[in-house]
């Protein structure tokens, strides 16, 4: 890395930001990381310093920005070589008022990108989701690549996957009207370990299941990557000219959840986990008091297939099988106290 102009990474605060963090210092990068609240800086600089050492730390620099405001932008990006955007919002339970999570991803990415350009810079990366790609209304085995939109036969039904696909459809809208050299990273749920005790959603689902809150689990099954290979991802893709202009599935394989409990069973056979599959007139009862339930209703008896091969091809990533994220994942909750 011989370009010392600093990276901008969004969203520092978020369970993925921090692994992004840590790669791109690791890889030599200057990095700004930017946070809503300036008082995570510590947090976020606790969490990151047992995985870098002295050096690549003394590359990084805080700045405050948020997404619904103009303010701070231009300073924040004044001499960067690329930005890196991660930040925007996944809840699991679906919230009641779908612009609470659609305007924030939507007008967050446009600020972003807006200002990056504005800046005269003309290298992004940016975060989606195989939720902008995975069109639940398709019926069959079809396995789904980045030549495929979930909005194909119209909008998504759930406002995150609705939230995802307009901010991207933005991202590439704005990318080909500015000029820009655009990457999106569409992640499947992300699991692995966590760095400190703010790890968001996808990781809030397998303490769910560590502390046996449930007498069964649903079934249903989705694509999980590794955090640490979504990291990587970005961080290769910020360095490989082949990556632009080019959106890239990251993800390892596809899990049950009815298979969730018996794979932790194997490395914690003392914890309390359920292991069998929940009859839907249960998850239909649970759905009635429990939001996150409630969201798996429209995916039972369905697993979700998406590829990966163009990761792999372009971006060289070998993926963590799927059973060792969500292992490596619960080895960290169960390690630091978080269970």
């Amino acid at each position: 890395m011989t370009d010392t102009r600093p990276v901008l990474l969004t969203g520092a605060s978020g369970f993925l930001a921090k692994h992004v963090l840590v790669r791109l210092l690791g890889a030599g990068y200057h990095v700004r990381a930017s946070l809503r609240s300036p008082g995570r800086a510590k947090e976020v600089r606790a969490a990151i310093l047992p995985h870098v050492d002295g050096a690549a730390a003394a590359r990084l620099a805080f700045v405050t920005l948020d997404l619904a405001q103009d303010a701070g932008w231009h300073d924040a990006l004044a001499g960067c070589a690329a930005l890196i955007h991660t930040a925007s919002p996944f809840p699991i339970a679906q919230p009641r008022d779908a612009d609470t999570l659609i305007r924030p991803a939507v007008d967050g990415t446009r600020r972003a990108l807006l200002a990056a350009r504005a800046a005269g810079i003309e290298r992004v990366v940016m975060t989606s989701s195989t939720v902008s790609i995975i069109d639940q209304r398709r019926p069959g085995e079809h396995v789904f690549t980045e030549d495929d939109w979930s909005d194909a036969g119209g909008p998504p039904d759930l406002p995150y996957a609705r939230s995802k696909v307009m901010a991207e459809r933005a991202a590439w809208d704005i990318a080909a009207a500015e000029g820009l050299r655009l990457t999106t990273i569409n992640p499947s749920f992300i699991l692995g370990p966590v760095l400190d005790g703010q790890f968001g959603a996808s990781i809030a689902v397998v303490r769910r299941v560590l502390r046996g809150r449930d007498p069964a689990m649903p079934h249903f099954g989705f694509p999980v990557v590794d955090v640490r290979d979504v990291a990587e991802a970005h961080v290769r893709a910020l360095s490989t000219q082949a990556s632009e202009g080019e959106r890239f599935i990251v993800s390892a394989g596809s899990l049950w959840m009815t298979d969730w409990g018996r794979i932790l069973k194997t490395v914690f056979p003392d914890r309390r986990m359920a292991t069998r599959k929940a009859p839907k007139v249960l998850l239909r009862l649970m759905a009635l008091f429990d939001g996150e339930i409630r969201a798996t209703l429209p995916a039972i008896g369905h697993i979700e297939q998406v590829s990966a091969d163009k990761a792999r091809r372009v971006l060289g990533i070998d993926f963590n099988p799927p059973e060792q994220a969500l292992i490596a994942a619960a080895r960290s909750l169960v390690s630091g106290g978080f269970v």
